[in-house]
């Protein structure tokens, strides 16, 4: 089980957002590097990366993910927010992503999502954001009437890197991981399992750790110390 700091874009700074409001901004970090700087002392090698803006259709931050990335060699990064279209996967990619994430068109379009995959093997994330049992998408913003096994079915044949699902009821509440939920996850799909979402203490990691977790996305827990990084990069990273 691999703990993965979250670097969330927005306007170009590295932020975190409480419940996934985007009126609650708790962090902000002006230059994202400093923020990578800062967990790379500890010792982490893998970073999740999100542009909050072009997830909400409101800009991007291309320039800070290409700085991100190329700022060291040898370091691991998955990239999402607002990948909706096979171009972007490919210039995701081709800024040195290790795996490209793909949300809202992924849980909306399954024929677009098997083609792109079966191009990627391997390298394509399917984020499933779940408040309860919904699946939503477009930032967070709108349910799809789905629930979370029934999306994990569909997902079974394809070709994937993992699934990032999201428990956006306790995102950056710093309250604990709905554990029941992951469980599920876990059971219901042969793919690699990504965690976030209430990340708070050593015990969250550990616990998704035994109910199976690849990796746990964490955020809020870290950037505001809630978290001890120099010992959660010991045992996680």
């Amino acid at each position: 089980m691999k703990a993965i700091p979250a670097i969330d874009l927005r306007e170009g700074a590295c932020v975190q957002l409480v419940g996934g409001s985007y009126a609650d901004e708790r962090v902000r970090v002006n230059n994202p590097l400093d923020a990578l700087k800062r967990w790379r002392a500890h010792g982490f090698t893998t970073f999740h990366v999100v542009d909050l803006d072009a997830a909400l259709g409101k800009g991007s931050n291309e320039d800070a993910i290409r700085a991100l990335l190329s700022h060291e060699p040898g370091l691991t990064f998955s990239v999402g927010g607002g990948v909706r279209d096979t171009a972007k996967v490919e210039a995701v990619l081709a800024l040195g992503a290790a795996s490209v994430v793909v949300g809202t068109r992924a849980i909306e379009d399954a024929p677009w999502l098997r083609a792109v995959a079966e191009r990627f093997p391997g390298r394509v994330v399917v984020a499933a954001d779940v408040k309860g049992r919904e699946v939503v998408t477009r930032g967070w913003t709108a349910g799809s009437a789905r629930d979370i096994v029934a999306v994990l079915e569909s997902l079974e044949p394809l070709p994937l890197r993992g699934l990032l699902v999201t428990a956006v009821h306790k995102e950056g509440q710093m309250e604990g991981v709905d554990l029941p939920l992951m469980e599920t996850v876990r059971r219901a799909s042969r793919h690699p399992l990504f965690a976030s979402g209430g990340v708070t203490t050593v015990e969250d990691l550990r616990a998704l750790g035994g109910v199976g977790a690849a990796g746990a996305v964490i955020g809020m827990a870290l950037y505001t110390g809630r978290l001890d990084a120099g010992l959660v990069a010991q045992e996680f990273a």
